[in-house]
């Protein structure tokens, strides 16, 4: 199952939702401010990057401005930086999209097809194969 975490009210979250609900792909979503993530997911998440936190903060907010006039959290020791992320959802890069296997953290329109289950990828590969060969 994809999981959906999202900022409601950025617009980068809305264009995860619609694209996830146009391409069919089953999604549970939830909202980072009624729920934010735990340490325990964070911690989880960042398993899934190649860049540790620094995938997962967003620059751009200001929280994260707010944030890096006192102590930037890329100075942070990981428990630290962690617990912050759990406490300021808006530091996160999002939407976050994630599965078993995969996290994209923002909204990229060429990455999160990654998300479409390879069934649908294959089906979608033949049809237009069928069509150059037509």
């Amino acid at each position: 199952m994809i999981n959906l975490c999202v900022l409601p009210s950025t617009a980068s979250c809305r264009k995860a939702h619609r694209w996830l609900l146009e391409h069919r792909i089953p999604f549970h979503e939830r909202n980072m401010n009624a729920q934010p993530l735990t340490e325990t997911e964070i911690k989880h998440l960042l398993q899934y990057t190649y860049n540790g936190i620094d995938d997962s903060i967003s620059t751009k907010s200001n929280a994260y401005h707010q944030l890096s006039k006192t102590t930037p959290i890329e100075d942070m020791p990981l428990s630290e930086a962690v617990r912050v992320l759990s406490q300021t959802p808006q530091l996160l890069r999002r939407p976050i999209i994630f599965d078993d296997h995969r996290l994209l953290c923002g909204f990229n329109q060429d990455e999160i097809r990654m998300f479409i289950p390879r069934e649908q990828r294959v089906l979608k590969m033949q049809a237009m194969s069928e069509h150059q060969m037509a």
